[in-house]
């Protein structure tokens, strides 16, 4: 039977999570939607929102939830507004929301609310952060969970959901690494105009409960990676509280040694990881997405705090320079063993066989604890 789905995205890497899902489900026959808001209509980051119109086969609608510098809570308002009206409009069959952010929370606030069905994409981790508080919050408040491995599983099933509701894909994000990209290194260095042959790449996003200090992290980071005298491609921030702060260290970096890009497409932003010499940063592809590929990872602070035990990630402070300069003498172009602890890339197949079982459609939306 063909179903409605409605998959929420507030950023260009949640997107990057739910694409293979939904392209998937498309190609299973199911009606596909996407509710687009959050970053991805902020032209600082890119303008987003045309990486999800080229996708073919779905529908798209736009929703602006935020000015830059808004509060969370306030964010969380409109998001609830604004998505719970074209939720009571289209009626779908099922809301499709990924990890920790304030749009996903919104969603799964709507869904639950309204009694629709609802699927949680990569509940169950740790972070440290309130990040980990939304994703939490968004298992306790969804009926179904996919998640990315056992560990996650496990902690599904400790905050009390049912063991048939739980469904152990994978990392999504990994199906698309898995294929070749379908563009070329020297297409991706043209493309975004990236001088250097030999580059690590860096994303240093804020942490919202550590704004007073996350200027000072970015500088003490960025002053490291100076200092090694090697290049980066930087990606910018997303648009958590603390952004700023960064940007303001960013506009001082070196042109010649540091090429920052508000925004990458999905299949250069692979191929440049393929042909990376490492990772820096706090985003949760160094420690996931770089371990699958072999790509040695430098993980900076809190954001991802216990969420990998892959070999290749190196943990540290932003302040530890000695640490991170050791990491680039030592890990700089070396291939690591690739890292399988978030699954095989064949988290879209694993998906829709979820989908077309009936009793994922009849299970009860009237939530209770299983002890």
């Amino acid at each position: 039977m063909t179903r409605h789905l409605l998959f929420l995205t507030g950023t260009r890497a949640d997107f990057g999570k739910l694409e293979p899902l939904a392209a998937a489900a498309r190609d299973a026959g199911h009606r596909v939607t996407f509710f687009v808001t959050g970053m991805h209509m902020m032209d600082r980051y890119g303008l987003t929102r045309t990486e999800v119109r080229r996708m073919p086969g779905v529908e798209v609608e736009e929703f602006v939830n935020q000015a830059e510098g808004d509060p969370q809570d306030l964010v969380l308002a409109r998001t609830v507004t604004g998505f719970s009206a074209y939720v009571n409009r289209v009626k779908p069959d099922l809301i499709v929301l990924h990890g920790d952010r304030i749009e996903a929370l919104a969603g799964a606030l709507v869904a639950a609310t309204n009694y629709i069905r609802s699927a949680h994409v990569e509940g169950g981790e740790v972070s440290g952060t309130i990040d980990e508080v939304f994703r939490h919050c968004n298992t306790k408040l969804c009926t179904h969970h996919f998640v990315s491995s056992e560990a996650a599983a496990r902690r599904v099933r400790a905050l009390g959901e049912p063991e048939e509701t739980i469904h152990a894909i994978g990392s999504p994000e990994l199906d698309f690494h898995a294929r070749p990209s379908g563009v070329t290194l020297d297409e991706v260095r043209a493309r975004y105009e990236i001088p250097f042959a030999d580059f690590g790449i860096v994303t240093f996003h804020p942490v919202t409960s550590e704004q007073d200090t996350i200027g000072q992290q970015a500088a003490d980071l960025f002053g490291a990676l100076e200092a090694s005298g090697r290049s980066f491609v930087v990606i910018a921030p997303n648009n958590d509280p603390g952004s700023k702060a960064i940007f303001q260290v960013l506009e001082k970096l070196p042109k010649s040694r540091f090429r920052v890009l508000p925004s990458m497409r999905f299949a250069h932003f692979s191929e440049l990881m393929k042909n990376a010499a490492c990772m820096v940063g706090n985003s949760s592809a160094g420690v996931r997405e770089a371990p699958f590929l072999g790509l040695p990872s430098l993980d900076i602070g809190t954001r991802q705090s216990n969420r990998s035990d892959a070999p290749s990630v190196t943990a540290c402070e932003a302040a530890d320079r000695d640490t991170i300069l050791a990491f680039l003498a030592t890990h700089w172009g070396r291939q690591a063993i690739p890292h399988d602890g978030f699954g095989q890339g064949s988290a879209a197949e694993r998906f829709v066989e979820v989908l077309a079982r009936p009793d994922f459609w009849t299970l009860s939306l009237q939530k209770a604890f299983r002890d």
